[in-house]
């Protein structure tokens, strides 16, 4: 979706980097052409030479040059982190990962931790506590998969109790940790790193089944229907498909391909699975209304039942439900959130465009 906002000439972008003017934050990126890294205005790195920057107006476009997010100001985050109040929970929480919160260790930093439950349920539809908990969880969830012991992945995860830990696992997985850990008959789950954010990927030997951003609200009850669809438990681990999706996510955020070739297994009703697959008929760097769909679907009535079924999409990005925009163009129901939505288009446009110069 395109900006809003005119970038200003160099010189004055330039001083905004070198003031960190933060009237500049949502609007302006600078990409860093000897490190190939780009960042936010505010970003508290070493400035680079005014020759070196490259100015974008979206953290997609600079996505889509090449450039990769810096570690430091997290150029791709969500909006939420412009909020004081969520981005003080996000430091601290980083800060000490394994640390298990409680609203007591909110007020103690000085915050009123409703003030805070209510930030993060508008940004990010849970409370902090909450949050903190899933982000835990993933930590096990990585230490389980790079075979670490039950005990020692509850432990690094800042679970000070084996039940808790089980629990935790059993809601989001179906099976408690144990049984996940000697993986099962056939699906294994895999935690996958982007630019975007860290994602979940189901596949077995030949298909893949489910990649979806760790953050998504739905994600556990995605993989209880998953796990009772596969008739089989899902454990941790990867396979091949596993990593030709690592393979092919890492070119598409390069900006290298926006093609997939991944087999997949589509769980869902015969009016779902159809919807999936005219979703893969867009081509990258086009998009359609939820109308549009429904009238190439032969369903021309159906926009409300064909936009349903797109928010039931659980293979993000290979089946690109981000290419579907409100009748007006815009951006409208995306599970991974909006901002993902805008950069994954901005990326798709950048490719259109490379291949189109190409072919002229």
């Amino acid at each position: 979706m395109d900006t809003l906002f005119s970038l200003p000439d160099d010189a004055t972008l330039y001083r905004a980097l070198t003031e960190r003017d933060a009237a500049y934050e949502g609007r302006a990126w600078v990409g860093v052409r000897t490190t190939g890294i780009f960042c936010r205005l505010t970003c508290p790195a070493r400035k680079p030479r005014p020759e070196n920057c490259q100015w974008f107006d979206s953290p997609a476009a600079a996505l889509g040059a090449g450039f990769r997010p810096c570690l430091r100001c997290r150029p791709v985050a969500p909006e939420a982190e412009g909020d004081p109040v969520v981005r003080r929970m996000l430091d601290a929480l980083a800060s000490d990962p394994a640390r298990r919160w409680t609203e007591a260790g909110v007020a103690a930093l000085g915050l009123d931790p409703s003030t805070v439950r209510r930030a993060f349920r508008r940004h990010f539809g849970m409370s902090f506590l909450d949050y903190a908990r899933q982000s835990r969880l993933r930590a096990g969830l990585r230490g389980l998969s790079g075979g670490a012991p039950v005990i020692e992945a509850q432990l690094d995860a800042g679970f000070d109790s084996a039940s808790g830990f089980r629990d935790a696992f059993a809601r989001l997985f179906g099976h408690p940790p144990a049984a996940m850990a000697r993986g099962g008959p056939g699906l294994v789950a895999e935690w996958l790193d982007t630019p975007l954010g860290g994602m979940i990927a189901v596949a077995d030997d030949r298909s893949l089944h489910l990649l979806e951003f760790t953050d998504r609200r739905e994600l556990a009850a995605e993989l209880r229907r998953l796990s009772t669809a596969a008739q089989g438990r899902i454990g941790l681990g990867r396979s091949a498909v596993t990593d030709a999706a690592e393979a092919q996510l890492a070119r598409y955020f390069a900006g290298e391909s926006g093609e997939f070739d991944l087999p997949l297994v589509l769980h869902g009703t015969p009016f779902l699975r159809q919807v999936w697959t005219e979703l893969r008929a867009i081509p990258p760097g086009a998009t359609v209304s939820y109308g549009q769909l429904a009238a190439r679907l032969g369903r021309p009535t159906a926009a409300r039942a064909v936009a349903r079924a797109v928010g039931t999409n659980q293979i993000a990005i290979v089946i690109p439900c981000h290419r579907v925009l409100g009748a007006d163009g815009s951006l409208t129901g995306y599970a991974g959130g909006l901002w993902r939505k805008q950069a994954l288009i901005g990326i798709e446009r950048k490719l259109a465009q490379a291949g189109h110069d190409s072919a002229g």
